[in-house]
């Protein structure tokens, strides 16, 4: 029996491979929806387009989730102090959180005119995720067992997703000031993400990563793998079949605020996790450079670039400006360059003197560790 080395534990490159795609998935959402002129927006396939960059945002909070307890068992297996490793995790999540005003601000200042000064307070991915992984770290510290971690995960995200509808429904969030209004429920001007269900991802997905940590052969993480594509599957036709029920939790929405909605996907992202652990470990896979693994490394990276360039003023005669078909043939280009961009960070990386030192922070895809 194989068993996993020190390396092979702490860097999972199917997990690489799989932030890749979501990165392509993301910039998929966000050059379709600025590039694509309004007369096209009403085409069937411009719904469909949409529903397909909805799966990258989740998968993103998701393997943040995975990364939490694979880091935060790292580092306690190496300094012996679970509590301090903890605490190490916690402070990459506030640095991520901080990292999401720093963003605002930078697309402020190149924003010049075009963009608004309340566009410094509007909550995105980086705004949930850094809290989310605070309290999802918090979590992992405060119990000792993998059963204690596999509860707390399961019922903070389980909660998070059932309070959804209840909680977007509050009159009393109508007295908060509309910024932090905007943390709990989706404003006109200052959210696309809010803490419910988006969060609950993250604390899901740590109960994926808590599992992986544990595995110790190579054998048992493919058993695991296999796992988590059935019964990904099930979860997510589960999901989907209860979703024609009436709703036990309040009036919802399929799309945004009901709990059936939230465990499909997660089912999804499980089976998919699974899919591409099989691929990755297929017989004919030749070793070198992946552009997908190389995406996922420096997933953080091509978000900070890709979102000023698709939304900025570089961009600005495309925005709403292509047809559905020209916009995705610029997508394609455009996704070559992110390719490259990161290549060239790879190139970087290696150039003698540069070292690999970057703040583990700085990258979603490096498992905080």
């Amino acid at each position: 029996m194989t068993t996993l080395s020190r390396s092979r534990a702490t860097r999972r490159t199917y997990l690489d491979v799989l932030r890749g795609i979501a990165v392509l998935v993301m910039i998929e959402a966000h050059v379709i929806d600025s590039w694509t002129r309004a007369s096209d927006r009403a085409h069937e396939a411009f719904g469909y387009s949409l529903i397909l960059g909805g799966f990258g945002a989740p998968l993103f909070l998701f393997l943040a989730g995975v990364a939490i307890p694979m880091s935060a068992g790292s580092k306690a297996r190496r300094l012996g102090d679970e509590p301090a490793a903890a605490r190490a995790v916690e402070r990459r999540g506030l640095e991520i959180f901080l990292l999401a005003f720093l963003f605002r601000l930078q697309a402020f200042v190149l924003g010049g005119g075009w963009t608004k000064p309340s566009t410094l307070l509007r909550v995105d991915i980086l705004n949930i995720m850094g809290p989310s992984i605070v309290a999802t770290a918090w979590l992992w510290g405060r119990f000792r067992t993998t059963r204690g971690r596999l509860v707390a995960f399961a019922v903070c995200a389980a909660a998070v997703a059932f309070a959804t509808p209840a909680v977007r429904a509050a009159s009393v969030l109508g007295l908060l000031p509309d910024p932090i209004e905007a943390y709990f429920r989706p404003t006109h001007s200052f959210s696309n993400f809010v803490v419910f269900p988006w969060s609950a991802f993250v604390p899901a997905g740590a109960m994926l990563g808590l599992l992986i940590d544990g595995t110790r052969t190579m054998a048992a993480e493919r058993r695991l793998n296999l796992l988590l594509l059935a019964g990904g599957f099930v979860l997510a036709v589960g999901a989907f079949g209860l979703s024609y029920l009436p709703p036990v939790v309040g009036q919802s929405y399929f799309w945004t605020t009901s709990p059936a909605f939230f465990f499909l996907r997660t089912g999804i992202m499980c089976a998919t996790v699974g899919t591409v652990y099989l691929w990755e470990r297929r017989p004919w896979k030749r070793p070198g450079w992946s552009a997908l693994e190389s995406l996922g490394r420096h997933s953080l990276f091509i978000y900070w670039i890709h979102v000023e360039m698709v939304y900025g003023v570089v961009s600005h005669p495309l925005h709403q400006g292509l047809s559905l078909g020209g916009a995705w043939a610029g997508l394609a280009l455009f996704a070559g360059l992110m390719v490259g961009c990161a290549a060239l960070k790879d190139w970087w990386a290696n150039v003698p003197g540069q070292g690999r030192r970057q703040p583990a922070t700085l990258e979603m895809s490096r498992n905080f560790s």
